[in-house]
């Protein structure tokens, strides 16, 4: 092992023209394929994040709300003191049970598996919808007022808050600011301090309240955008003539994503009474989750092509410099050395090869996906994409699986060149020299 070692080093080192450059072009050609991957899975795991970051920050990832009002345009009634409210507020994790099977089949391996949830719950608060129309001198607008109370955290909001300020919820007088998105107060043409009248409609009877712009918000979620505003819940409460501790629902939100349906069955089954339910909000809004859940699909596909062509790449340069190499080979099979040494060298020479491919297509992919990161070099088109800029999210597990699934894949694709090693014939190959 030790000599296929030391002559696969010498041989890297001793490279002629021709074969040099093919070679060359072999450790660019994989370099851009690593580059191109890893490019692919930061922006699309980056692209994931920001619009579900968007969506769940918004709506939160669980909705608890009256049975009555699930799915219905109906807002009936829940009270704010709930007894799993405090419970949730200081839930830190779950234990569960699983299922568990082979890897890309339906065989299950075990059927009760015990599992640890990977977070527990950051924050649950309360929420009030209700449908209204905005109306200025010039023009109206439908909306849906979303109330929030003293225990909303303002910190997702803060972040696309444009313009403005948030509503003050500790004053012993309801707020009569409102926040509206930038949208909504460009299509209204209303700016910061201009009022405004909100119009109800309620039990057939119009209700009336004028209001004043505190602040403008954008998401870059247009159809959210368009449709939310923010106000203060009291002032709703007043509106339909709701007790001061009654409210449309609550909204969870995890410390993980990736629990969200251990939560969701769990406050479901043994949390809730029989006239509560709850809701993922991954199943409230199924079409933005699989569209998300497509772009997999989309980097599966680069993957597997970069893959093929990092194949085809390194087995032909691996042939090249067996065919290139062929009187050392002869002459090393004259002196003794078996097939499987002469193969150990070609295989250790094409681990180097790679080596340098993958050093450089991870330099190459890192470097430029780090440069969007801060710079924000690449643009898209907010009504289209939902974000103003291609995101970049530095998954470090999921690259080095890259990493490791083209050394393993390409290692073992390099074994069907080095067949023709043994085929190669000492004695004919040594009498043309």
């Amino acid at each position: 092992m030790k000599n296929a070692w030391f002559i696969s080093r010498k041989i890297a080192g001793s490279k002629s023209g021709f074969t040099g450059t093919i070679l060359n072009i072999g450790i660019a050609s994989l370099s851009l394929c690593l580059a191109i991957v890893i490019i692919a899975s930061c922006l699309v795991t980056g692209f994931k994040n920001e619009i579900r970051d968007k969506v769940f920050g918004f709506w939160g990832h669980i909705h608890i709300t009256h049975t009555g009002s699930w799915r219905s345009i109906e807002n009936l009634p829940v009270s704010r003191d709930q007894e799993f409210i405090l419970h949730l507020d200081t839930l830190k994790g779950l234990s569960y049970y699983e299922p568990l099977y082979l890897p890309f089949t339906n065989i299950l391996l075990a059927q009760d598996r015990l599992r640890n949830s990977r977070g527990g719950v950051k924050s649950i608060h309360s929420f009030l919808n209700q449908p209204a129309i905005l109306s200025t001198a010039d023009d109206f607008e439908g909306i849906i007022l979303k109330g929030v109370g003293n225990d909303f955290d303002w910190s997702y909001m803060l972040e696309y808050l444009r313009e403005g300020e948030i509503i003050n919820t500790f004053d012993t007088v309801p707020s009569r600011g409102i926040i509206l998105s930038e949208q909504t107060a460009n299509r209204l043409d209303l700016q910061i301090g201009d009022p405004l009248i909100i119009n109800f409609i309620i039990e057939n009877q119009q209700r009336r309240r004028r209001m004043e712009v505190k602040g403008l918000y954008r998401t870059g979620l247009e159809e959210y955008d368009r449709r939310f505003a923010i106000v203060e819940q009291r002032l709703i409460q007043d509106i339909l003539r709701w007790e001061s501790d009654q409210v449309s629902g609550f909204e969870v939100f995890l410390e993980d994503i990736r629990d969200i349906n251990y939560f969701h069955e769990y406050i479901y089954l043994d949390l809730l009474s029989p006239e509560l339910t709850s809701e993922p909000i991954n199943r409230r809004f199924p079409a933005i989750f699989e569209w998300l859940e497509l772009q997999n699909i989309n980097e599966r596909v680069i993957v597997i092509l970069m893959l093929i062509v990092g194949i085809i790449t390194m087995t032909t340069s691996l042939l090249i410099l067996i065919l290139d190499r062929s009187a050392m080979i002869g002459v090393l099979k004259s002196i003794g050395a078996t097939n499987r040494t002469i193969r150990q060298i070609f295989l250790y020479y094409g681990l180097q090869l790679l080596l340098k491919g993958l050093i450089i297509g991870n330099l190459t992919g890192l470097g430029l996906c780090w440069l969007q990161a801060e710079f924000g070099l690449i643009t898209l088109s907010e009504e289209d994409y939902y974000l103003s800029h291609a995101p970049v999210y530095f998954d470090w597990v999921k690259i080095l699986i890259l990493n490791a699934v083209f050394i393993a894949v390409i290692m073992l694709v390099l074994l069907i060149p080095s067949t023709i090693i043994s085929r190669i014939d000492p004695v004919k190959v040594l009498r043309f020299k």
